[in-house]
């Protein structure tokens, strides 16, 4: 099973993607994105990715090369970010600081 979506939150357009990222399932996320013109600044959550084959990995690949932010707060996802070298922690705290002005340790302190 696998489910892709776009929602617009606040922090920006995000593909949200569930589930088996394989072979069918890949090219069709790669069609949810780029049916209109690819949204800017858009994040993709991997948070509940279960598995992803060769096929999904190069869509990631992809993304990462267009400039997309990753989310990844499961095991897994940060597994395949780290395999993948999509580095999501720290293009979402470059994003941030880019945003506000200043590091998050700064504003904590």
């Amino acid at each position: 099973m696998f489910r892709a979506e776009i929602q617009w939150l606040a922090s920006g357009p995000t593909l949200k993607l569930e589930g088996k990222l394989i072979a069918d399932w890949a090219e069709q996320a790669r069609c949810l994105v780029t049916k209109d013109v690819l949204p800017k600044n858009l994040i993709v959550d991997l948070t509940d990715v279960s598995y992803v084959d060769s096929v999904g990995e190069q869509l990631l690949k992809w993304l990462a090369s267009v400039g997309v932010v990753f989310i990844a707060r499961s095991v897994y996802a940060f597994a395949v970010c780290d395999r993948l070298r999509l580095s999501p922690m720290q293009r979402i705290t470059e994003r941030r600081k880019r945003r506000h002005g200043s590091s998050r340790e700064e504003i904590l302190s």
